[in-house]
């Protein structure tokens, strides 16, 4: 049992603070009981959601706006994950910035909190949910982009995004 929960937590990958207050993956938990176990991973799932209507997300690009809040995912769909593409309201931003509060603007997700599946059998979670502003052609409003992001982008053809991202995960 404990070498199949071992196999199983092995292949999470998180990137940043995880929810225990540690960095990185966090392992220690497999000493514990498998209903301890069990209630710890069902607290973790209740709070991580997709992206979707007024969800509050962190901007992460040099754009002058600090948070913004999703009004709706593009293309028809209920929820955005990992490269989506979403339309949101500026909530926060700096006076000097490029955009400013109240603003309506188009942005990409770059970090969500939800796991996201990879090809090769890991899952990647972000502490975090995190957008990139974009214009309707889909170019960068700011000139850099802090923090870890996913090469995921690329398959949803976002590779001007990962040009200016400082750390890919």
């Amino acid at each position: 049992m404990a070498a199949s929960l071992a196999s199983k937590w092995s292949r999470v990958i998180l990137v940043g603070r995880s929810l225990l207050g540690g960095l990185g993956n966090n392992l220690s938990g497999l000493s514990s009981t498998s209903h301890e176990m069990a209630s710890s991973n069902f607290l973790s799932q209740q709070q991580r959601t997709f992206v979707q209507m007024r969800t509050v997300l962190k901007v992460v690009d040099n754009s002058g706006a600090k948070t913004v809040m999703c009004i709706q995912p593009l293309k028809g769909r209920k929820v955005a994950r990992l490269g989506d593409t979403i339309v949101a309201s500026v909530k926060e931003a700096m006076p000097t910035g490029k955009v400013k509060k109240g603003q309506v603007v188009h942005a990409v997700v770059v970090r969500a909190a939800m796991q996201h599946g990879r090809s090769d059998g890991s899952e990647v979670r972000f502490d975090d949910n995190a957008v990139v502003l974009v214009n309707k052609a889909g170019e960068p409003t700011g000139t850099r982009v802090f923090g870890p992001v996913p090469h995921e982008l690329r398959r949803k053809k976002h590779v001007s995004i990962l040009t200016l991202a400082e750390h890919l995960a």
